[in-house]
């Protein structure tokens, strides 16, 4: 599971098996270490960040702020996404 960031102690992630065919582009933030119940944000084709589910309970303020975070950083994690999986789709 590439380690994309870590902020605190939440990392953001991807994680290796994204399926086939290949999810829309997201990343997984969980507190400590990833695991199967981590946080899920879509990132659309303009740089935003949508919250697919917070599955790992993450407070809404620290949520709110690694959020932007994403949105501000949505470029590069375009890029690794493609260095890792060879293709991109957004969500919309």
């Amino acid at each position: 599971m590439p380690q994309l960031y870590r902020i605190g102690s939440y990392i953001i992630y991807f994680r290796s098996n994204e399926n086939m065919p290949l999810e829309p582009i997201h990343v997984h933030i969980s507190e400590g270490k990833a695991n199967a119940n981590a946080t899920k944000i879509w990132i659309t084709s303009t740089g935003k960040a949508i919250l697919a589910h917070n599955s790992s309970k993450i407070k809404i303020q620290m949520l709110r702020k690694l959020i932007r975070f994403i949105e501000a950083n949505s470029k590069e994690i375009e890029e690794q996404w493609i260095e890792h999986f060879g293709e991109i789709r957004y969500f919309c």
